[in-house]
């Protein structure tokens, strides 16, 4: 569908939107009403430029990207982790945090949406993390054996999904550095 009616900028703010109410709300609870109340324009502009609730979260988690992992390289694994946390302020994380539990029962229930996340969200961040690990591998830092190396996105996940929701506490750069050096380091052998 053209999209050449909003500016840029215009449909920037329209997709951030989209993606503060999935926090807030829900995927269940996103409506176009809501979305056109927040980003001040009309529901048909919503319908007409992207026709479905669905195509709208797509087009806005694609949007919304994620820290480039595969671009770090400061020279060890340890200081790749910390660029990676270093370079989403605790802002950023806490609403990508909500936005994640925002979907979690969506997607259970809506395989478009599902697939969305995985290709627009989850595996460039699985990629990205599998050529920082094996720049690791090939620097003698973790050895191409160690089992952990698989569960490593597993474990970054959960520690994004496990603070809230054992802590009542959102996910922020301190967490995540303590979590990294105490948990995921320690089971490359780093």
């Amino acid at each position: 569908m053209a999209r050449s009616r909003l500016t840029p900028q215009r449909e920037s703010e329209l997709y951030q939107a989209v993606i503060d109410l999935l926090g807030e709300v829900g995927y269940e609870g996103l409506t176009m009403d809501a979305i056109a109340a927040r980003s001040h324009s009309s529901k048909a502009t919503l319908y007409r430029q992207w026709g479905s609730k669905p195509e709208l979260v797509a087009q806005s988690l694609r949007h919304h990207e994620p820290v480039r992992i595969a671009e770090i390289d400061t020279g060890t694994l340890r200081g790749d982790f910390h660029e990676m946390v270093a370079r989403t302020d605790d802002c950023r994380m806490e609403k990508d945090s909500a936005m994640m539990r925002g979907l979690a029962h969506a997607i259970s229930d809506n395989p478009e949406l599902l697939q969305a996340l995985r290709e627009l969200l989850i595996e460039p961040e699985v990629t990205g993390l599998g050529q920082v690990l094996r720049r690791a591998v090939e620097r003698g830092e973790v050895a191409a054996d160690n089992p952990a190396l698989d569960l490593v996105p597993h474990m970054m996940i959960g520690a994004v999904v496990a603070r809230p929701l054992i802590e009542d506490r959102p996910v922020d750069q301190a967490y995540l550095m303590t979590y990294v050096d105490a948990v995921v380091l320690p089971a490359l052998g780093v």
